[in-house]
């Protein structure tokens, strides 16, 4: 949101410096994320002055070009060639002298400098309009007025310039308070007259309008719910013409085009007041009245952008006596309805509407505006009267409108203020420190919070209706220390705290163990935005109100979020990948589902290039390695089975007691390339909620340093290519023997000297009696156990 700092100074008066303004602003909430320089002419005319040509001669070297000699004042005269095809002695002119710089409408610039053009010495420019940034005109020089323009002095005090500051504020949804230069300047007040800093508010009222005659219109709202405030004004003999300079001034200065002196008092209300208005040729509304309410589902309506909506029949709609539809209320006006050239009469519209009903009716037709961006927040609803009137007074001064008959309101039922006891206690509870009640006081009467009644602990008070989102006590201590200042609040010089036992069963402790793991091991941890946009809408949870069409959904899993980190990273240069995040996913089945997911993602390098090992790619197996190192914390049996996933081109998932616990696999290449990704990823995901269960149910148990050592035996084993090696791990798992205490495979063999369709798996078996010394009778018991499962499950050979 952009705030003019000339506008602001017409609301609050303080010789505070803009950097200082910002400061405080920033301070109480209002971010100003910048401070950018406007002005209504570019360069604001310096260095260019008044100059009288006293000749002017044709240029001896070229036929389209002319040398002069032009008085500049204090006797001083410069040489200058002209290419114009107006220029001629005697013309009083404006030049541009040496050292000055000329703008174009990119806000790129060029200096004058001394110079030779075609032999013939320069001294300067003789300017056109469009050089100046006065006007598009290019046809020749500027010629001014001998009688109006001193020789000698400068341009620019011949002209209203405006200069200004305009702050950039990055503003939270909730400040609809905010939403416009005068509560900004409240919210600064409030601030500065707390903290002893000299300022003057100038607060807003209704204005005492002069009206003649009458006239024949009526209003009727149908749903007081939808429009629980209207109020309209007819207004005639409109002048429809190009706004004065101050106020095209104003709008440029917070990025706005100036269109017409009606549209442009509507803009400045607007943003100076935060009162969205609407103007409708009054001419054009059928029977003279105007009816506020809703239209049958199906109604076609074409907005002032030539798009033809259909209409769902929840919108609040502005309609004429036909109930045909001319603006969607809060959002958009129609294209037939609005203000023209040919305008001479206005209706003018101030209203307060349900924000829930304009909510929706903007994202229903993906329209958002100035005014739907306030209204479906929550306007002001005792500003609607304050700023009709002084939008009237400004048509009557600019557009010479005349206001006839009295005002049309509909205002059955009034938004009443909210209700708070707000007790000291909870204040010392929440921001530590003690704020005396004076001075609680003072600031509440400067946020315009009225004191009710003061009660032994605290006080009844009384919020205006303007701060929608104030309406519990949370709220009111949050404003209080808002203005109090945060910086204020001292940080304790001790911290006292009662040590906790940590449940081992505590899933917040599951989580605090494996993130310190993967940290010890270069994993950075992310966190990003639950809400996000989907291509396949199965299964997902759509928002009611989302904020926009890329935040419309609950995500469905964390590889897109983590796929934007890594290309977020790749992009600038660092390419070794090691993320993992914390988050829920979500779906629509035949109820939501709401899980929580530990998901790992890995690209790039494994290890920093080095003398010894230049390349180390990550892999599947990499990552493989990872998960299973959280895994062996659960002290689970789990198995490998095949997965069949899209997102993946190989995947494997994890189960335990028939339940997926861990889904790995290889990105598929067709997503990556939807991300802009040009090298591998590899992924897993983990069921924490699973993991949790799985681990209260097999609680970690220490054991003694075994006295007595392992016992190593290896098998070469022949089997066919469709053996995978995590069934052979099942099957030794399986093994009665409490001897086998690991296994594992070394070496995999496929190729030369092998039989069509076989392959040759390498396994390790550790062997241990914590007892005893194993003998070789018992050693060799167990492995012929296992050769014999080996070839009754899978038909397999030794290989000597």
């Amino acid at each position: 949101m952009k705030i003019s700092n000339n506008w602001l100074k017409d609301f609050v008066k303080t010789e505070l410096k803009t950097e200082r303004i910002g400061e405080f602003l920033t301070d109480i909430g209002l971010e100003v994320e910048g401070i950018d320089k406007f002005e209504s002419v570019k360069g604001s005319l310096e260095g260019i002055v008044v100059g009288k040509v006293l000749t002017c001669d044709k240029h001896p070297n070229a036929d389209k070009l002319k040398k002069t000699t032009v008085n500049v004042g204090n006797g001083k005269v410069l040489n200058i060639v002209c290419g114009a095809p107006n220029v001629e002695a005697g013309q009083t002119v404006p030049v541009a002298v040496v050292g000055t710089k000329i703008y174009d409408k990119t806000g790129n610039f060029f200096e004058i400098k001394e110079a030779k053009i075609r032999g013939e010495v320069s001294q300067g420019m003789i300017c056109a309009e469009d050089e100046l940034g006065l006007s598009e005109d290019h046809g020749g020089i500027m010629v001014l007025d001998e009688t109006k323009y001193e020789v000698g002095k400068n341009f620019a005090d011949y002209f209203e310039l405006a200069n200004d500051e305009v702050f950039e504020i990055g503003l939270t949804p909730n400040r609809t308070d905010a939403m416009s230069h005068y509560g900004v300047a409240r919210d600064l007040h409030a601030y500065l007259s707390t903290n002893q800093l000299k300022s003057q508010f100038n607060k807003i009222a209704s204005e005492a309008l002069n009206n003649e005659g009458s006239h024949d219109f009526t209003l009727e709202v149908e749903d007081a719910e939808l429009a629980p405030r209207y109020i309209g004004a007819v207004i005639e003999n409109i002048k429809v013409a190009e706004s004065p300079t101050w106020l095209k001034d104003r709008l440029k200065a917070i990025g706005l085009s100036p269109i017409n002196n009606v549209v442009d008092i509507t803009n400045y209300i607007l943003h100076g007041y935060g009162q969205p208005l609407h103007a409708f040729d009054a001419d054009k509304i059928a029977g003279k009245k105007v009816k506020v309410g809703v239209v049958k589902p199906g109604t076609k309506f074409t907005t002032l952008d030539g798009v033809e909506r259909t209409l769902n029949g929840s919108e609040i709609m502005i309609k004429d006596g036909k109930d045909t539809p001319m603006c969607i209320a809060g959002v958009f006006g129609g294209e037939t309805s609005g203000v023209s050239d040919a305008t001479k009469t206005i209706f003018l519209e101030s209203a307060y509407f349900n924000p829930i009903a304009v909510r929706k009716g903007a994202k229903a037709h993906s329209l958002n505006t100035d005014a739907s961006f306030r209204f479906e927040r929550g306007v002001d609803p005792n500003i609607t009267r304050t700023a009709i009137t002084h939008a009237i007074r400004l048509i009557q001064e600019i557009a010479e409108g005349k206001l006839v008959g009295d005002l049309l309101e509909e205002y059955p039922k009034k938004i009443e203020d909210s209700y708070v006891i707000l007790r000291f206690s909870k204040i010392e509870q929440i921001l530590g420190t003690k704020i005396h009640r004076e001075k609680v006081k003072e600031i509440l009467k400067a946020l315009e919070i009225q004191v009710l009644n003061e009660i032994p602990n605290g006080f009844e008070i009384s919020v205006p209706a303007y701060r929608a989102d104030v309406t519990r006590e949370i709220d009111v201590i949050e404003e209080i220390l808002r203005i109090y200042g945060y910086n204020k609040i001292d940080a304790p010089q001790k911290i006292s705290f009662t040590p906790v036992k940590i449940n081992a069963n505590d899933q917040d402790e599951l989580e605090n163990n494996w993130a310190r793991t993967l940290q010890s091991v270069g994993f950075n941890e992310v966190m990003n935005n639950s809400l996000t946009s989907v291509k396949d809408e199965t299964d997902a949870v759509k928002l009611l109100n989302p904020l926009s069409n890329d935040l419309a959904f609950m995500r469905k899993s964390l590889l897109e979020g983590l796929l934007q980190n890594t290309v977020y990273n790749i992009n600038r240069k660092n390419q070794d990948i090691k993320f993992f995040e914390f988050g829920k996913i979500y779906h629509k089945k035949e109820k939501y589902e709401e899980r929580k997911q530990l998901a790992l993602l890995v690209s790039g390098r494994d290890v920093a290039e080095n003398w010894l090992q230049p390349k180390s790619a990550v892999s599947f197996y990499n990552l493989k390695a990872y998960v299973k190192v959280l895994l062996e914390r659960l002290a689970i049996d789990y198995k490998e089975v095949a997965l069949s996933d899209e997102r993946f081109s190989d995947a494997l998932v994890y189960e335990a007691e028939g339940k997926a616990l861990v889904r790995i696999g290889k990105v598929a290449p067709v997503l990556l390339k939807d991300f802009d990704i040009n090298q591998e990823c590899y992924y897993a995901e983990i069921e924490l909620e699973l993991a949790q269960e799985l681990r209260a149910k097999n609680e970690l148990k220490f054991k003694d340093i075994p006295k007595f050592n392992k016992i190593r035996r290896d098998l070469a084993l022949l089997i066919d290519k469709t053996v995978n090696y995590e069934d052979l791990y099942q099957t030794a798992k399986k093994n009665k023997s409490p001897f086998i205490k690991s296994i594992n495979l070394f070496d995999v063999y496929e190729g030369k000297n092998l039989p069509e369709g076989k392959k040759s798996y390498a396994m390790s078996f550790e062997l241990l009696n914590e007892e005893k010394t194993l003998e070789e009778k018992e050693i060799s018991e167990v492995m012929d156990s296992l050769i014999k499962s080996f070839q009754k499950e899978f038909n397999a050979e030794l290989r000597s």
